[in-house]
């Protein structure tokens, strides 16, 4: 196991440095530019702003000289938001949307399996259609409507929650739902075709012969061997909540990293786009590592 992590988290070193190289060269062939205004500044003025911001340099020195600031731990000083680091600013906004993201994924898993099992338990039942509707349902609707239908009814007319803000448990509970019911649907729905097929293997077979009880047969035998599908799927998923809660984000006004990300990226706000980026890379890798962890222990071939 410990040599297959250590593959694994190698094999990550190259990964990110092609993500690195990517988002940088083509935001900066992108059209545009950082200082781009619609006052025009005299030549010298120009020039003196891309020789502080070493953007009259070619572009490979840029990128060399910027990795090798990485690589010492600078991620520089954003352009938009003059003389903060980048780095300060990821450490401020990284933890509500890593709490966020955390959250969702746990609510995922703990509704979105029992959920599976149920259905293919009772399947071809009204809790078994149910089930697979709500899973529908919480794949085809997009976030935005989600936290729409959401606010409407908890915090405008019921007034349980607030309608947004990051302020407390109770804001984090529309927020969380609204990012968790796509990867609850995914789950439910992988959850249900594997218990089904585990459930029409031999061995299952083999224990209802020798009279063991159905809930027995579904948690201690079925249940395990159809994790595996689903923790293959836990680290993209994972990942994605955390990446990919952008719009939530915006949507619920909470203080994370997508606000720097969407702002970044409309003021071409070079040294902040790729902290975050980085910062992105280095959580989906994370998860995805965990992901093969865990399908490595729970079927040890796949490590070998």
């Amino acid at each position: 196991m410990l040599i297959y992590s250590l593959r694994k988290i190698l094999g990550s070193i190259p990964k990110m440095f092609v993500l690195a190289a990517l988002t940088f060269f083509m935001l900066r062939l992108a059209p545009g530019g950082p200082f781009d205004t619609d006052r025009v500044f005299p030549a010298e003025i120009q020039a003196a702003i891309n020789a502080q911001y070493e953007l009259d340099k070619p572009l490979i020195n840029q990128f060399a000289s910027w990795m090798g600031s990485v690589l010492q731990g600078d991620l520089r000083e954003s352009f938009q938001y003059t003389g903060r680091p980048v780095a300060e600013m990821i450490t401020e906004s990284l933890p509500p949307s890593l709490l966020l993201g955390g959250l969702a994924l746990l609510l995922s898993i703990i509704v979105g399996i029992p959920l599976g099992c149920l259905a293919a338990a009772r399947q071809n039942t009204w809790l078994d259609t149910s089930a697979m509707l709500t899973a529908v349902a919480g794949v085809s609707l997009p976030s935005y409507l989600t936290a729409s239908v959401l606010v409407v009814v908890f915090s405008l007319q019921l007034g349980w929650f607030p309608p947004a803000l990051w302020e407390g448990p109770a804001s984090m509970v529309l927020p969380v739902i609204t990012l968790a019911s796509r990867p609850l649907a995914i789950i439910a729905r992988l959850t249900r075709a594997s218990m089904l097929e585990a459930l029409s293997s031999d061995y299952v077979r083999t224990a209802y012969a020798k009279g063991q009880r159905k809930s027995v047969i579904l948690f201690k035998h079925a249940l395990k061997n159809s994790l595996i599908p689903v923790l293959s799927v836990m680290g993209p998923l994972g990942a994605n909540l955390v990446t990919g809660s952008i719009a939530v984000e915006v949507i619920f006004q909470i203080p994370g990293m997508g606000k720097h990300f969407v702002s970044a990226v409309l003021n071409r706000d070079y040294p902040l786009v790729m902290g975050v980026t980085l910062a992105y890379g280095v959580i989906l890798l994370l998860f995805n590592l965990i992901s093969d962890l865990l399908c490595a222990w729970s079927d040890p071939r796949i490590s070998i």
